[in-house]
């Protein structure tokens, strides 16, 4: 489906350089995970042989998906890193067949050399959970290259962010951070329209910091340029949807919500969402797609009919009222007070 791009979302259709048939296309892009690793808390492995993982990029690129995102290392919380050498050798070749294939690949990597490697071997696309900060040496490599770079924000790696998830406004503190890791970036000749922006959701973030990210993805917009969203099976989901019982749903029972998230995401001017399954995504993207274009159009009813001019009256029986309702009443914790928060984090990657 294309929809042509409207003002309703400049951030959203900003150039992306070196990405010509992904900038503008007036719809929030999917993109697909391939996790190359046999500890990642989503699949455990289920595609960690390069064929495996082959097959499931090209069926991912079946259900819609306009990028695969490969990545040989795992971030979630507590995971060790692995060698330089051997993220190269389960990402490499990976990313040569299915760029061989056509597919639009993204780099999930922290390492500058891993990405120059990635990027020769057929990546567009660097998607770096740091920002820059794991390897000093990832701003050069990204402007040398040329690449479009994903700068997410970031607090530390896998084994300590959990500590690091203290705000005094999580969706101010997330903007200007990202704004200071722009203007670095820029300083080492990353060029602006190289950038895409990501909130990094459960990075350093209790489940609680989460929401108030994705509710105000206009805050992110105000930097200028496109933002992904990476909510996909998330523990803060899993929290959400937890049994009567209070157990976390299952990495796999989160992809309903994840598909909501889409497409509010999508609503919000999102340039891209991050999902492990695509199908539910590449649809909510193309729903939220429809509706702007019709809230964008004269409202008109079927052939020869001339358009409604004014709304039919609310005749409903239900009482509408104008009573607000906060957290703090509920007793719920509030996202300004990152002390206070009712589950652990958001499990990454």
């Amino acid at each position: 489906m294309t929809v042509a791009p409207t003002a309703r979302h400049p951030a959203r259709d900003a150039r992306v350089l070196g990405l010509p048939e992904l900038s503008g296309v007036g719809r929030t892009l999917v993109m697909g995970v391939v996790n190359v690793t046999p500890d990642s808390f989503s699949d455990g492995g289920e595609w960690f042989e390069p064929s495996a993982a082959v097959a499931h990029g090209l069926e991912l690129l079946g259900e819609g998906a306009d990028i695969l995102d490969v990545g040989g290392e795992s971030t979630r919380p507590g995971s060790v890193r692995v060698p330089q050498e051997q993220e190269l050798a389960r990402a490499l070749p990976v990313i040569e067949q299915l760029a061989a294939r056509g597919a639009t690949v993204s780099v999930d990597t922290t390492r500058a050399a891993v990405a120059e490697r990635a990027v020769a071997a057929g990546a567009r696309i660097v998607n770096d959970v740091s920002g820059g900060l794991a390897d000093p040496e990832m701003g050069r490599a990204v402007a040398e290259t040329g690449a479009a770079y994903v700068a997410m924000h970031w607090r530390g790696h896998a084994d300590v962010m959990d500590q690091r998830q203290t705000y005094d406004d999580v969706v101010a503190d997330v903007r200007d951070e990202l704004a200071a890791r722009m203007a670095a970036l820029h300083d080492d000749g990353v060029r602006p329209e190289q950038l895409i922006l990501d909130p990094g959701l459960g990075f350093a973030k209790a489940g609680v910091l989460n929401w108030p990210l994705l509710a105000h993805l206009d805050a992110l917009h105000e930097l200028g340029r496109p933002v992904l969203v990476g909510a996909s099976r998330k523990r803060f989901l899993g929290h959400l949807l937890a049994d009567t019982a209070g157990h976390t749903a299952s990495p796999r029972a989160r992809d309903d919500a994840t598909a909501a998230i889409s497409a509010l995401s999508a609503a919000a001017g999102a340039w891209c969402v991050r999902v492990h399954s695509v199908r539910a995504s590449a649809d909510a993207v193309k729903v939220a797609a429809a509706w702007a274009a019709a809230a964008d159009q004269p409202r008109v009813g079927s052939s020869g009919t001339s358009p409604h001019s004014a709304p039919e009256p609310l005749t409903s029986t239900v009482a509408l009222t104008t009573e607000s309702w906060t957290a703090a009443e509920q007793g719920m914790p509030t996202w300004q007070d990152s002390g206070a928060r009712n589950d652990d984090g958001g499990r990454p990657r």
